[in-house]
């Protein structure tokens, strides 16, 4: 009995504890109200807004070019595959690997003395058809002084005229065996076709070769060069249409460091269908390549340009906000307040992007604290042309796209 009023006696005083530091606690809340009231209320307490520096550009109308870029790879004009026409021993190299060839120049020799045989061969059988030739015109000769007297037949006399026009015959077979034993043994010593670049040997030395089947090595002509690449129908649709050699005014070569390639080139293929497999249109520039900078087989890039576009704006990358409303950019207004303005954007020109829409010639556009900025902020507008350094100075990387 005690016990359960002891308990009793301990809850009641814990609920008026706890109340009372309810009261108490909100009590004090309502004092640091008022204090704070008082200090809002109080116009020495409010702290003037400071300018923040901003630096901005001027949005001057400007053209520029209607192009796309696409991922490309280099391909030599002519890639030749060098084969021996004649069978027989490989028996030297006569060439330095991967050095520069020039057309006609020696590069393989096959053993030729099986090719020296047989033109020795043909040569004698070509002297022996010559000596025929000689007996059966002196026999021609003969009967034709007996047939005048008729001491022969007209069927012996033309017998003897038909053995001297088979011997003829026969001669001129044994000088064509004689021409192609001397084009078989040239083969022996198999040349260059083209001028290019020499690939690495596919055969050693002893090695027994097919004519016209076995691969001895390849060579690649550098110069020009052709690069292959493909731009898909939506491309093609800001292009203007579907490309061909004129309609496309230049082929500019990116490297794959970024820089540009100092030689200009130009269309000299383009399909006159679109792949069904890829949805592309496949096609293929050429450019000089005197210098050799270039080696078949790399990939970079190509810009084609067809045209310009007029009365656009270009903006640097960093002055452009990205949101799931789209794009933005901060300009300047007449009372020096950050307004944020909705832009459409076209494509990057190196490290600015082109606006199309949503501003007008002289708009203040802000390019840096972008992310310190909120709208109707005060600012202080520098031009960039200006050589001036904003204290608060902070350039905005997530405006890239």
């Amino acid at each position: 009995m005690l016990l359960s009023n002891f308990s009793g006696y301990s809850h009641c005083n814990l609920r008026v504890a706890t109340s009372s530091k309810i009261v108490v606690t909100f009590v004090i809340g309502i004092m640091l109200a008022a204090c704070s009231n008082s200090d809002q209320e109080d116009p020495g307490n409010i702290a003037p807004q400071i300018a923040m520096p901003v630096t901005v550009i001027s949005a001057d109308p400007r053209s520029v070019p209607i192009s796309a870029e696409a991922v490309a790879q280099t391909e030599g004009v002519r890639e030749v595959e060098i084969r021996p026409r004649v069978g027989g021993i490989l028996l030297k190299r006569l060439y330095e690997e991967g050095t520069a060839i020039e057309a006609g120049q020696p590069m393989f020799l096959i053993d030729p003395i099986p090719y020296q045989n047989a033109l020795a061969q043909a040569k004698a059988q070509l002297t022996e058809q010559k000596a025929r030739i000689e007996q059966t015109r002196r026999e021609e000769n003969r009967l034709q002084e007996l047939l005048s007297t008729k001491s022969i037949s007209q069927r012996e006399y033309d017998s003897a005229v038909s053995e001297n026009a088979i011997v003829n015959a026969a001669l001129q077979q044994a000088e064509i065996r004689v021409r192609d034993a001397k084009l078989n043994l040239s083969y022996t010593t198999v040349t260059a076709p083209v001028k290019g670049i020499s690939g690495r040997r596919q055969l050693s030395e002893g090695v027994l070769v097919q004519a016209n089947t076995s691969l001895l090595t390849t060579i690649i002509q550098l110069s020009p060069i052709w690069v292959r690449f493909s731009l898909s129908d939506n491309e093609l649709t800001k292009l203007g249409g579907y490309l061909s050699e004129q309609n496309v005014i230049n082929v500019t070569l990116i490297l794959p460091d970024g820089t540009e390639y100092d030689q200009s080139g130009r269309l000299n293929f383009a399909a006159r269908q679109i792949d069904p497999s890829l949805g592309t249109q496949q096609l293929r520039a050429t450019f000089d390549n005197s210098a050799q900078r270039l080696l078949p087989g790399q990939f970079v890039r190509v810009r084609v340009t067809t045209g310009e576009q007029k009365g656009v704006f270009l903006v640097p990358q960093t002055a452009v906000l990205t949101s799931d409303l789209g794009r933005a950019v901060y300009v300047v207004n007449e009372k020096n307040e950050a307004v944020i303005r909705p832009v459409v954007t076209g494509k990057w020109v190196g490290k600015d992007w082109v606006i199309t829409e949503g501003l007008k010639a002289g708009d203040k556009v802000i390019v840096d604290n972008i992310i310190k900025l909120r709208p109707g902020a005060l600012v202080s507008p520098y031009s960039a042309d200006i050589n001036h350094e904003p204290s608060f100075k902070q350039t905005d990387s997530d405006g890239k796209k």
